[in-house]
């Protein structure tokens, strides 16, 4: 026997796990969804990865299908249950279910599925040695704020950039860096300023650079919150992605061009450093 997951209120093997034919994620993609990471049997920054929820949520119009409390305590039970130390634990909520149509009925309940995924998150070869980026035009949607569960363009700019070598891919629009396909992008410049893109409805909000900020305003590093292009990122000092699965990753490539020496640099190292102190865990 599998995981044990949670759907719609109850909590079974995954073999035995079901969703309606008629679930608008599945028909429409008419869902959000979170991923926390776990370490150490611990949930990393699940306070933001929450209120993300409950906003994307808002901004679809769903109601949050149980109060936070309640879903806190969901997350929890399926990390007992399962035994988990290291990894995520995944949330999705549907608008609900209805026969199939563009418009949807006011009175809809909305539908939550749970799991765990069990992940190396701290100490991998790719934090250690840093990743190589592709980049490729942005092909989503422009409403990109919202965490839905619609991500094929993701998926394609990923698969693409994996079979010309990469092991990601940064997204392009209008000339600029937008974000990664699963991941917040950033860049530090010579002069030590970490750029990354400020909030708007062109990037996601990402939750670990939301909790990577705080600390740097606390130890007095600098941010500055602004679009940059594919040729800045290609000529700075050093650059790194965050996400709740990769946590803060160095990226020593970018398209064809090398970062710096090819390695991840020291200001990189720090912030690792820093999270995973502010996370518990030792570096």
């Amino acid at each position: 026997m599998g995981r044990i997951v949670y759907v719609h209120g109850d909590f079974v093997p995954e073999e035995e796990a079901r969703i309606g034919l008629f679930d608008r994620g599945f028909l429409f993609g008419d869902a959000v969804y979170e991923v926390t990471a776990v370490i150490a049997g611990r949930m990393i920054d699940n306070d933001l990865h929450l209120a993300r929820l409950e906003r994307s949520l808002g901004e679809l119009g769903i109601a949050l299908p149980l109060s936070r409390p309640d879903i806190e305590a969901l997350q929890a039970e399926l990390i007992s249950r399962n035994r988990l130390t290291d990894g995520t634990v995944y949330l999705h909520v549907s608008r609900g279910e209805a026969d199939r149509d563009f418009l949807y009925p006011e009175t809809m309940a909305p539908k939550l599925v749970g799991f765990t995924q069990m992940k190396t998150l701290t100490g991998t070869k790719a934090q250690r040695e840093g990743i190589a980026v592709d980049l490729t035009g942005d092909p989503r949607w422009h409403r990109r704020d919202i965490k839905t569960a619609m991500l094929l363009g993701q998926v394609m700019a990923k698969q693409a950039a994996r079979a010309r070598g990469f092991d990601d891919v940064w997204l392009v629009e209008a000339g600029l860096v937008t974000e990664g396909a699963s991941s917040t992008a950033h860049v530090i410049t010579a002069d030590g300023r970490i750029l990354t893109r400020a909030a708007s409805k062109a990037t996601l909000p990402g939750c670990t650079q939301r909790a990577l900020a705080r600390l740097c305003e606390a130890e007095g590093l600098r941010i500055e919150e602004r679009a940059f292009s594919p040729e800045e990122a290609q000529h700075a000092a050093e650059a790194f992605q965050t996400s709740a699965s990769s946590l803060v990753m160095p990226v020593v490539k970018i398209g064809g061009r090398m970062i710096g020496d090819g390695r991840p640099g020291p200001m990189t190292r720090r912030l690792q450093s820093l999270y995973l102190e502010a996370a518990g865990v030792p570096a």
